[in-house]
């Protein structure tokens, strides 16, 4: 499988790294090209691929295109390459906002497109992505795809209408994370510890409470009852979590976050 990016900023290089670290192609099986040729030297010194100033070559020469440019950059791109990649080719965009009819109009009703909605904890290799197809894309197109992105992370198919809920669980989300985390800190911090300690002990009690949900094949309330000890001090917290209204908060945050992607 030979796969090309045309724009080569921080989350194309998160993808990137994420395919060699797990060996699916080679680095000669990756063809990058940007605008920039100190943007194509840093890609070639750090993931040995290959590197051009020509959109078109890296077009022709993929069977999986990754168009990782801004929104307002893809028509212009889509103009350059449309008329020479090739039928069999799969176009991956990961312009945020512009949906498949919009992408469809530019690259061709009959090209193979899909969006890809991955989110900023990509950049350490722990991303959600969400990917949607349109109707040229075949179930064997988005299985190849998909081994793409679960390369730095998790990635799942949804219906293009799921996307402003995917902007607010996941796309937005890690803002809210941070968050909390720093509010456990400050907790800790409060309580005597040192701040550089706080934010360890908070930020491994998230990353290892999610892997927790994601690995244990528990429900998430077994999961919650297993720290239950009746009297004990984490229904005590929960008491005043739940006075403070937490999870109300939490969902009208999200649902804010998703009408306002509606908008956009």
């Amino acid at each position: 499988m030979k796969i090309g990016f045309i724009g080569c900023g921080n989350m194309a290089s998160a993808i990137i790294g994420g395919i060699l670290n797990n060996k699916l192609v080679a680095p000669d099986e990756i063809m990058v090209s940007a605008k920039t040729k100190a943007t194509l030297q840093r890609a070639a010194d750090t993931f040995q691929v290959r590197t051009n100033q020509e959109n078109r070559m890296t077009a022709e020469f993929a069977d999986v295109l990754v168009l990782a440019v801004k929104p307002n950059v893809v028509a212009e791109v889509a103009e350059e390459i449309r008329d020479i990649v090739r039928p069999e080719t799969v176009i991956v965009s990961i312009a945020a906002g512009r949906e498949l009819a919009w992408l469809g109009e530019v690259l061709g009703e009959q090209r193979k497109i899909m969006r890809a909605m991955p989110n900023t904890p990509a950049l350490v290799g722990e991303g959600m992505t969400a990917l949607c197809p349109n109707e040229n894309v075949t179930e064997a197109d988005q299985e190849k795809v998909s081994r793409i992105f679960n390369c730095f992370g998790r990635a799942e198919i949804v219906p293009e209408e799921l996307m402003p809920a995917v902007t607010a669980v996941s796309g937005s989300s890690p803002e809210y994370v941070f968050m909390f985390i720093e509010a456990m800190a400050d907790a800790a911090v409060h309580q005597g510890m040192e701040r550089e300690t706080a934010y360890k002990f908070a930020a491994q009690t998230v990353l290892g409470s999610a892997k927790m949900v994601l690995d244990s094949g528990l429900h998430i309330g077994k999961l919650r009852d297993m720290l239950m000890t009746p009297a004990g001090t984490t229904i005590e917290g929960l008491r005043v979590l739940e006075e403070k209204g937490m999870r109300g908060a939490v969902m009208d945050a999200l649902i804010a976050a998703s009408e306002k992607a509606r908008k956009l």
